[in-house]
């Protein structure tokens, strides 16, 4: 039973109804039911980003989703998933991966998830199978 990362961008639009993306992360998670994973970085970026932009209602009842992983399990990043993206964080000096991005990549390399949901453009330039399929 394959497994798929989500990262911010996708919980966001999958909030977030006028979102340009909302419909193919909609089907992504709907593909990937009972079979998703984030991380407390995520949970950290996403709720915040939901706390700013679709406010404080909005953003507890995703924190308090995840918390009690009703529709992920929330991976912790360890310390040597940090100390991994770390040097990924360094090795990819031209590229404008976060930090946060690259403790997904080293998560995710980690966990050996085959999937990641995410509209960010970096997983893909990582290299990483994402869904949905961008235009």
């Amino acid at each position: 039973m394959k497994r798929a990362f989500v990262d911010t961008g996708a919980w966001y639009a999958l909030l977030d109804k006028n979102d340009p993306d909302h419909a193919g992360v909609v089907d992504a998670f709907n593909a990937y039911r009972g079979r998703l994973v984030t991380s407390n970085y995520v949970f950290d970026e996403a709720v915040t980003l939901a706390r700013y932009k679709l406010g404080w209602d909005v953003a507890r009842r995703l924190g308090t989703e995840l918390r009690e992983q009703r529709v992920a399990r929330l991976e912790r990043v360890t310390a040597n998933d940090e100390a991994a993206a770390w040097t990924l964080f360094n090795q990819y000096r031209d590229k404008r991966y976060s930090f946060t991005d690259c403790t997904s990549f080293a998560l995710v390399q980690r966990l050996a998830l085959p999937v990641c949901l995410a509209v960010d453009a970096d997983f893909r330039t990582f290299g990483l199978h994402c869904l949905p399929s961008l235009s």
